[in-house]
C-alpha cells in the first residue's frame, strides 16, 4: 500500500505553540535541497534530490547550506521517461522507481523530486526527454506507477511539473493561454488520476503562469482544482525559484518555497501576518501540511550498507530491454546473426553515448555500458568493426562542430564508407548531440544534424543493408530517408545499461516490444501546435485545443512517419474474438479479445484500446482516444485472452459550460490495435448519457433546447401545441429553415411573428427545467 503522511500523532506540538517566525520559516527550504527543521518542537529537516530517472546528488558546500549544483555522488541512471514510455509497462516503471527510492534512502534523501508528467505538446520542446508521452492516460499510468514504486518504499514522490508547463522558452514567466476543456483533457488529466489513485506526498508548482496567472499564486489551480476537487492532501512545493510574491503564493496554497532565500521571504510572511495582510490561518495551515510531511519522511527507511549497484545496473538494462522501439525492418534483415558475418558499426553515438538529457535531471552514473563495445561483447563468430564517421562536440577527432570542419567532416566519412562497403552489414547510429537539447532552451528545428545526413546518403550508396539506430531525447525527422534504409531502431535515451540493450535488440537476443508513445511527424510543420508554439510577448496560445498528439493528426488526416503506439517485433500477432460487455451497474466497460502469436519467436505484444465516437457529438472529438492498454507475452503459436477493462467516465468529455465531466449518450465505437493507426478489431457499444447540467434561459439556442433531455420534450410539447390541427408544413419541418433557426436563442424566437413559444412562455419553461434539476434523466442511447 502506498505510504501517505499521516495526521499528526496526539501529543505533537501544533502550529499554535510555534511562534510566528518558527512557522514562517517552514514555508521555505533551509538550503538549495534541504527543508528548514525546528528542533525545539521536533520537526525534522527534510532532504530533496532531483530524480526522475536517477538521483542527481548535489553535495552541500557548508557555505550556508547551499549546494554545489556541480558536484554529484554517482547513482543508477535508468531509462529517462521519454525511453520508459515507449515500454508501455507501469509495473516496470515500478520496479524502477523502488530502485531509485532504495538509492534515496542509502543516500539520506527523502523525497524524490519526480516522476514528470508533462504533456508533449510539441516536438521542439527541450525537456521532452523528461515526459512520458502525448497522451495523457499513458502518462498516467507510467507517471503513476512510479509515485507507488517511491513511496511503497518509504520515499516521497513530488509530481511536477504542475501545469501546462509545456517548453522551455521564457519558462519562467510564459503565460499558457488554455482552454478549459483541453486544460482538464489533455494537461491536467493525468495530475488528477495519479493524485485521486496514488495520493502522492507532494505536487511541484511550475514556472508558468496559466491564463495570466502564475501557477504558484493560481488559487484555482493549487486549492480549488488539486484540493477541493481533487482532495489532494500532501504539501505543495515551488519549482526552485519559481515564487514571485510568497504571501500570495501562501495565500494560494503553495505550502513550500525552493530553495530557500536565507530568510527573506519568511520575514515577508511574518510581516504580511502582523500587518494583518494575511490570514494567520493560512500560515497554519500549511505549517500543519508541513509538518505531517516532514514526520512522515523522517518516519521512512534507513538502508544500511552499500547499494546494490550491480542488481540496479541489471534492472536498467532489463527496462532498457522493454523501450527499444522497432520502427522498421524490411525484409527481416534484424536480428543479425551473431554467429557469422562482418557488422560495420559506424557512428560516434556508438562509441560515445548519449543516455540521458542535459539540466537539472543530469545523473553521474555508477558504471556506463556502450554499444560498441557491448556489440563485440556479444557477437560470437561475427566481426564487429567501428569507424566513427563523424565527430560529436567535444569528443576526438574535433573539438569544434564538424560542420565547419569539411576537412575532418570528410576524413572520418571517407574512413567509414570504406568500411560500410567492406562489410556485410552496417549498423549506423545517428542522434542529437547533447547540446541540441536540454532543459531550458527548446529546438527551433527537429532535423537530425546535416553531416549525418551527408554520411547516411554516402553509406547507403555503397551497401543497402543499413540498420540505423536513433539516439536523442526529442523527436527528430526521419523523412525521407527512413523509406530508403530497411531497418530503423528507436534508440531514445536509454540510461547507463542502454548500450547492452541495443546490442541484445539487434543481435537478436531480446525481441523488441517497445511501442511509440508520442507520434513521429513527416515534418515540423505537421505538428498540430506548429502554428502557436512557442508564442510570443510573454503568452503561448494552445490553439490546437484537445488536438494534440495523435489527436491532431488523425482529425487532420495527416500523414504521419510513425504513428503513436507504433512498434514491431520480430514475430507477429493476431488479434481475434473480440467482445464488449458493460458490468451489472454500468460503470465498467470491459473489453476482451484474443491475441495469438503467429510468428516462430517469443514475443511481447501491446494491445491498445480506443474509443471513438459518438456521431454527433456536441463537442468536437478526436477521432479515437486511447481509453487502456495490457500486454501479453505469447511463445510461437500461443493464444491468450486479453482483457481491458474501462471505466464508463473515461468516456467523458470536460463541458467547460456546465462545469463538470459528461458522459455524452449515444453509440460509441471500441477499437483494439497494435498502434493509433493499426486497428485490428473493432465493435459498437451503446452508452446511456449523464443527466444534463445546463441550466436553460431563453439565451440558449433552438438547438441547445431541443437536444436537452428535460428541455427538449417540453419544447417540442410547446411547439405542437401551438400548431393548429389540421394546420400544413411549420418552418421547423423545412431543414434549410431548421438549420437556420437551430443558432438563434430562444428568447429571439418568441419574439417572432406567431411564435408557438411567446416572450412570457420561455421563463416559464426555463423553470420548469430547473425544477427538474438532478432528476433529469440520461440521454438516450
Amino acid at each position: 500500500m502506498t505510504q501517505q503522511p499521516p495526521p499528526s500523532p496526539a501529543g505533537d506540538p501544533a502550529p499554535s505553540s510555534l511562534s510566528l517566525a518558527e512557522k514562517a520559516s517552514l514555508t521555505s527550504g533551509a538550503g538549495d535541497f534541504v527543508t528548514t527543521a525546528v528542533d525545539s518542537a521536533r520537526i525534522p529537516a527534510v532532504t530533496l534530490s532531483d530524480g526522475p530517472h536517477g538521483l542527481r546528488l548535489p553535495k552541500e558546500s557548508g557555505d550556508g547550506g547551499q549546494a554545489d549544483l556541480h558536484s554529484a555522488a554517482p547513482a543508477t541512471c535508468f531509462p529517462p521517461a521519454v525511453a520508459l514510455g515507449s515500454s508501455w509497462d507501469p509495473e516496470l516503471a515500478r520496479r524502477v522507481a523502488g530502485a531509485i527510492a532504495a538509492e534515496a534512502a542509502a543516500h539520506g534523501v527523502r523525497v524524490v523530486l519526480g516522476p514528470g508528467i508533462n504533456i508533449k505538446r510539441s516536438p521542439l520542446c527541450g525537456r521532452n526527454f523528461e515526459y512520458f508521452s502525448e497522451d495523457p492516460l499513458l502518462t498516467a499510468e507510467m507517471g503513476g506507477a512510479m509515485v507507488r514504486g517511491l513511496q511503497e518504499a518509504g520515499i516521497g514522490a513530488a509530481l511536477k511539473h504542475y501545469a501546462a508547463n509545456n517548453q522551455e522558452t521564457d519558462r519562467m514567466r510564459v503565460s499558457a493561454d488554455v482552454d478549459e476543456r483541453p486544460l482538464r483533457e489533455i494537461y491536467l488529466r493525468a495530475f488528477e488520476r495519479i493524485v485521486r489513485r496514488d495520493r502522492p506526498w507532494s505536487v511541484m508548482a511550475s514556472y508558468n503562469a496559466v491564463n495570466g496567472v502564475p501557477v504558484s499564486e493560481n488559487t484555482r489551480l493549487l486549492t480549488d482544482i488539486l484540493r477541493t476537487e481533487w482532495g489532494f492532501e500532501g504539501i505543495v512545493m515551488s519549482d526552485w525559484g519559481a515564487v514571485r510574491d510568497r504571501v500570495a503564493a501562501l495565500r494560494a496554497g503553495l505550502d513550500l518555497q525552493m530553495p530557500g532565500t536565507g530568510g527573506r521571504t519568511d520575514r515577508e510572511i511574518v510581516a504580511a501576518v502582523t500587518a494583518g495582510d494575511l490570514d494567520a490561518s493560512v500560515l497554519d495551515t500549511a505549517v500543519q501540511r508541513l509538518i505531517r510531511f516532514a514526520r512522515c519522511a523522517a518516519d521512512g527507511p534507513r538502508t544500511a550498507g552499500p547499494v546494490p549497484a550491480e542488481d540496479h545496473h541489471r534492472l536498467a538494462g532489463q527496462a532498457a530491454d522493454r523501450c527499444v522501439v522497432l520502427l522498421k525492418n524490411d525484409g527481416g534483415l534484424l536480428p543479425l546473426d551473431p554467429a557469422s558475418g562482418t557488422v560495420a558499426v559506424i557512428g560516434e553515438l556508438a562509441r560515445t553515448p548519449r543516455y540521458q538529457g542535459a539540466g537539472s535531471s543530469q545523473v553521474t552514473p555508477t558504471r556506463l555500458d556502450t554499444p560498441l563495445e557491448s556489440l563485440r561483447e556479444l557477437s560470437g563468430g561475427a566481426r564487429v568493426d567501428f569507424a566513427a564517421g563523424y565527430a560529436l562536440p567535444g569528443t576526438e577527432p574535433a573539438d569544434t562542430n564538424t560542420d565547419t570542419d569539411a576537412g575532418t567532416e570528410a576524413a572520418l566519412a571517407d574512413e567509414a564508407v570504406r568500411l560500410a562497403s567492406a562489410s556485410d552489414t552496417v549498423v549506423l547510429f545517428l542522434g542529437l548531440p547533447a547540446q541540441d537539447e536540454s532543459e531550458g532552451f527548446d529546438r527551433d528545428h527537429i532535423d537530425l544534424p546535416a553531416v549525418q545526413l551527408r554520411l547516411l546518403e554516402r553509406i547507403r550508396s555503397v551497401n543497402p543493408r543499413v540498420c540505423v539506430v536513433l539516439s536523442h531525447g526529442g523527436v527528430v525527422r526521419t523523412a525521407p530517408w527512413h523509406e530508403t534504409v530497411p531497418a530503423l531502431l528507436e534508440g531514445w535515451l536509454l540510461g547507463q545499461a542502454g548500450g547492452g540493450a541495443l546490442a541484445r535488440v539487434l543481435f537478436g537476443a531480446v525481441n523488441p516490444s517497445g511501442k511509440l508513445a508520442e507520434t513521429i511527424p513527416l515534418r515540423l510543420e505537421d505538428a498540430p501546435s506548429f502554428l502557436s508554439f512557442p508564442g510570443e510577448e510573454g503568452r503561448v496560445r494552445y490553439g490546437e485545443g484537445v488536438f494534440v498528439g495523435y489527436r491532431g493528426y488523425d482529425a487532420r488526416r495527416c500523414e504521419v512517419a510513425f504513428p503513436f503506439g507504433h512498434g514491431l517485433s520480430y514475430t507477429t500477432f493476431a488479434y481475434s474474438g473480440m467482445r464488449v460487455m458493460w458490468s451489472e451497474d454500468g460503470a465498467v466497460l470491459t473489453v476482451a479479445l484474443t491475441v495469438t502469436n503467429t510468428g516462430d519467436r517469443e514475443g511481447r505484444e501491446v494491445v491498445q484500446v480506443y474509443s471513438a465516437g459518438p456521431a454527433g457529438s456536441a463537442v468536437a472529438r478526436p477521432p479515437r482516444e486511447l481509453r487502456g492498454f495490457a500486454s501479453v507475452t505469447l511463445a510461437p503459436g500461443e493464444s491468450r485472452e486479453v482483457v481491458v477493462e474501462l471505466a464508463r467516465g473515461d468516456l467523458a468529455y470536460y463541458s467547460a459550460r456546465e462545469g463538470g465531466w459528461r458522459v455524452e449518450g449515444g453509440t460509441y465505437r471500441i477499437e483494439a490495435g497494435s498502434s493509433s493507426r493499426d486497428i485490428r478489431a473493432s465493435a459498437e457499444v451503446t452508452v446511456t448519457g449523464d443527466p444534463s447540467r445546463l441550466r436553460l434561459s431563453g439565451r440558449n439556442t433552438l438547438a441547445e433546447w431541443w437536444g436537452h433531455p428535460v428541455g427538449g420534450p417540453l419544447l417540442r410539447e410547446r411547439f405542437a401545441r401551438a400548431r393548429p390541427q389540421g394546420a400544413g408544413p411549420s418552418a421547423l419541418d423545412d431543414p434549410v429553415m431548421r438549420k437556420f433557426l437551430a443558432g438563434m436563442p430562444l428568447d429571439v424566437i418568441s419574439e417572432f411573428p406567431q411564435s408557438p413559444v411567446p416572450p412570457e412562455e420561455v421563463a416559464e419553461l426555463a423553470a420548469l427545467v430547473a425544477a427538474a434539476g438532478d432528476d433529469a434523466p440520461g440521454e438516450a442511447g
